[in-house]
């Protein structure tokens, strides 16, 4: 099963490759979902600080790939 199949909380936990072997279209869809997830629970939610620094990791990702094609 991969994040596509699952609820959005339980998708954003987990991708079905570590970030760096994700697709770019895995990536982004990983993304999205964090970013659903993130708005989808409260502020306060112990779960917020995981979630943000998973979406930080795959932001990060992203601006590594676009800078390594001169996309930045």
């Amino acid at each position: 099963m991969n994040y596509h199949d699952q609820p959005a909380e339980a998708a954003a936990c987990q991708p079905a490759h570590p970030v760096h072997a994700l697709t770019t279209y895995e990536l982004n869809g990983y993304r999205r979902e964090l970013e659903h997830a993130i708005k989808g629970i409260a502020t306060d939610a112990p779960v917020q600080a995981d979630l943000r620094a998973k979406l930080a990791e795959v932001l990060a990702e992203q601006d590594e790939r676009a800078r390594l094609t001169g996309h930045a």
